[in-house]
């Protein structure tokens, strides 16, 4: 979702926009969305080398739920990249997708590194905070008043949707994303749960 926006962006203001994604699936669904106006390149390390050393922007948009973002482009591709160039990486919350990467603030926004300035601001969509709430909370009101009705352990266990967004339950590490980051052993949620 971040990505195709930045490239929505980036094509409205006519800037050569090339996606690279692991997903054949999703790089054919872009090429129908943008109808030709942006380039689309299967994810290898060769891919991202090249295309990174060429940019004079780059977002990195990476997501894996519940684990750290990889880190796709290393220091020496931040290197190669030109004086000026601009690194943007929204992945950041998740630890960032850029070897070079550190978290900042909304307050002190950018560093540079290499000659390559960095935008790495945690929470970015707290810049639009009302917004950003609204959004948040029309994605979380079902699950809250679910939680009312129902209680905690039984909505958890009614929704299976619901009990993949449970982390730790009674001393228990129940999502494996978080358990492998984290080094502690996975438990699976709904075996806790009925447990309990």
């Amino acid at each position: 979702v971040v990505g195709t926006n930045a490239a929505r962006m980036a094509v409205g203001m006519g800037a050569q926009v090339t996606i690279i994604d692991r997903s054949i699936r999703r790089l054919h669904e872009l090429d129908d969305l943008f109808t030709g106006r942006i380039s689309t390149v299967f994810s290898t390390m060769d891919s991202i080398e090249r295309h990174v050393s060429a940019a004079d922007l780059v977002i990195g948009a990476v997501l894996i739920p519940g684990k750290a973002a990889p880190k796709l482009v290393t220091r020496e591709m931040i290197g190669s990249m030109k004086q000026g160039a601009v690194v943007v990486d929204v992945a950041i919350d998740q630890g960032g997708c850029f070897e070079t990467s550190r978290a900042t603030t909304h307050d002190d926004p950018i560093f540079i590194e290499q000659g390559v300035v960095h935008y790495c601001v945690a929470n970015m969509p707290g810049a639009a905070a009302r917004t950003a709430t609204f959004a948040l909370t029309n994605a979380t009101i079902p699950y809250v008043c679910k939680l009312a009705d129902l209680g905690a352990d039984a909505a958890l266990i009614a929704d299976p949707l619901f009990s993949m967004g449970l982390n730790v339950y009674r001393g228990n590490v129940t999502c494996e994303g978080v358990a492998q980051a984290l080094g502690y052993s996975y438990v699976e949620p709904l075996s806790v749960l009925k447990a309990a």
